[in-house]
């Protein structure tokens, strides 16, 4: 599955919209909605630059980005929030609970035991949610 969405006719944030959209679902439309009242501008740079211009190009397709995004975030240790948002949009791509988890337990190779044990409890409460609503 390799996305390429640049368009020169559109302007990135709408192919950042679109993007977002097939990645993320509603939980980044809900991370979008919540930085309306605080942050409108710095919720458009979320869109346009992440979704618009660097999900949007050529050369990965959205299952190995969100495999990279799922490490970096694990390997950081402390965006447990944005880590949940992205281990649901690598579902919505195609990646495994199992992957997601083995992805998440490589990082305590490189980050250490916390980052890849606060990875694994984000990924357990995202699943958890979503048998819930299964």
């Amino acid at each position: 599955m390799t996305q390429h969405y640049q368009n020169v006719r559109e302007s990135r944030l709408e192919r950042g919209r679109r993007a977002l959209a097939e990645i993320d679902g509603q939980a980044g439309e809900k991370v979008v909605a919540s930085l309306a009242d605080i942050a409108p501008d710095f919720a458009t740079y979320v869109i346009e630059f992440p979704f618009g211009d660097i999900y949007s190009r050529p050369g990965l397709d959205l299952r190995a980005r969100e495999i990279a995004t799922i490490a970096a975030l694990t390997a950081m240790g402390n965006a447990a929030p944005q880590l949940k948002v992205h281990i649901e949009a690598g579902l919505n791509v195609g990646l495994s609970r199992d992957e997601i988890t083995e992805i998440i337990m490589q990082m305590a190779v490189y980050a250490g035991f916390p980052a890849a044990l606060n990875g694994l409890f984000a990924a357990k409460e995202v699943f958890a949610h979503i048998h819930a609503t299964e």
